[in-house]
């Protein structure tokens, strides 16, 4: 009879990763937080994620810085005092004659944060309506993708969708049948579908392609994209274009 007591103990029935189910969980990240002054209630809310579209926006004149969302594990050490393209931060400015805000995101949201800081965005912002400018990774798109193709898609919430006015996103298609979004961008359309916002999310491939859809749909929200000079874009709004002209 054998021992028992003495006998190799069979494997575990738990994977490894399974083990972490016994630990103490770490303790939740703080939400994060915007600041605002003043509060802009605009019309019109832009927010550029894809690389491209936070390069015009960082061109538009005429545009007051008015906030900042923060994420408490995001590091602020580097950032110049004064807004830069190549910092990690997340600013709010308002444009025009003030109805417009625009944000651009700078950093990184993981995935597991991105709702919280939808909810924090859209919530403290409040607009009317919002325009998002994200990419769409290669492995989500349902279709072929050439190397040399640059594609764009829409997708749009209830709201927009059934709003009768003018102010939209044309000359777009919608994202294909099977195709998905995920991240910030998707979080922040969701949040406007849940608050019966307008919304629509812009999405372009590959991530720094899309430079005629990005100046046709600025211009459809009242800002002019001049030619491309030296890989930087010479912006500006309807009030400044007879500046350029």
């Amino acid at each position: 009879m054998d021992d028992v007591l003495t006998e190799t103990p069979p494997p575990s029935r738990f994977f490894y990763d399974d083990l972490d189910n016994f630990a103490t969980a770490p303790p939740p990240l703080p939400s994060p937080f915007l600041l605002l002054n003043p509060n802009p209630k605009p019309n019109l809310l832009i927010v550029a994620i894809s690389p491209l579209s936070r390069c015009i926006l960082h061109h538009l004149p005429s545009k007051t810085l008015i906030g900042s969302l923060f994420l408490p594990e995001i590091a602020l050490s580097g950032n110049p005092l004064v807004p830069s393209a190549n910092d990690k931060s997340f600013n709010l400015y308002s444009a025009g004659d003030k109805n417009t805000c625009l944000a651009s995101v700078q950093y990184n949201v993981s995935p597991e944060r991105s709702r919280a800081v939808a909810k924090c965005l859209v919530g403290g912002v409040k607009p009317d309506q919002v325009v998002i400018f994200d990419c769409i990774k290669s492995q989500n798109y349902r279709g072929r993708i050439e190397v040399d193709e640059t594609l764009a898609f829409k997708l749009e919430t209830k709201q927009q969708r059934l709003y009768k006015g003018n102010l939209g996103v044309n000359g777009v298609d919608y994202l294909p049948s099977g195709s998905v979004m995920d991240g910030l961008g998707a979080a922040i359309l969701t949040e406007c579908q849940i608050k019966g916002i307008k919304g629509t999310l812009v999405a372009t491939w590959p991530e720094n392609g899309g430079i005629e859809v990005l100046k046709m749909v600025f211009k459809q929200f009242g800002f002019d994209v001049g030619r491309i000079e030296g890989g930087v874009s010479k912006v500006t709004s309807r009030a400044d274009l007879d500046l350029y002209i």
